[in-house]
């Protein structure tokens, strides 16, 4: 039976968001930390990262559909995004799992070089599918941004 790429992309990332959402603990620590006057109440992370999810999903699915027999673009796009997601999920694992920002700081340049491969490599198959991760580019320029706000007004971290 052969599964819809939009359906496959699409539990790849609830999966990740799943994971995500697991591993981001706000917790006493959390809240103790000084934050920044600039960033965004808590309640909006969950919807941006619903929107980001969905339009990220469907860049992979339209970009797998476009690519017709090209099975190596459809091998690089697969590992791209499940490499993205690892990354994603492994900032969360820093950040609030094991309460390192200073750790995901580091992590997040790997995390932003992975969307921008994404970008690249979806613009090969559909300018629309690259655009649909811009987003998601912005906001983890802006969450980077944050991440070193909150290393510098709460470090060292131990």
């Amino acid at each position: 039976m052969k599964y819809s790429p939009f359906l496959i992309s699409s539990l790849g990332a609830l999966f990740v968001a799943f994971v995500g959402g697991f591993l981001t603990q706000l917790d006493e620590w959390y809240y103790s930390l000084i934050q920044p006057a600039w960033k965004p109440p808590d309640w909006a992370f969950g919807p941006i990262w619903t929107v980001i999810l969905v339009l990220c999903a469907i860049s992979a699915g339209k970009c797998y559909k476009k690519s017709q027999q090209d099975n190596e673009y459809k091998k690089r796009l697969i590992f791209l995004f499940i490499f993205n997601g690892i990354l994603n999920v492994i900032w969360s694992l820093f950040y609030f799992y094991l309460k390192r920002p200073d750790i995901a700081l580091f992590e997040v340049v790997f995390l932003w070089g992975s969307i921008l491969m994404l970008i690249l490599h979806t613009r090969q198959k559909s300018e629309i599918a690259s655009v649909l991760i811009y987003p998601y580019f912005i906001w983890v320029s802006i969450a980077s941004l944050l991440n070193y706000q909150t290393v510098v007004l709460n470090g060292p971290f131990v």
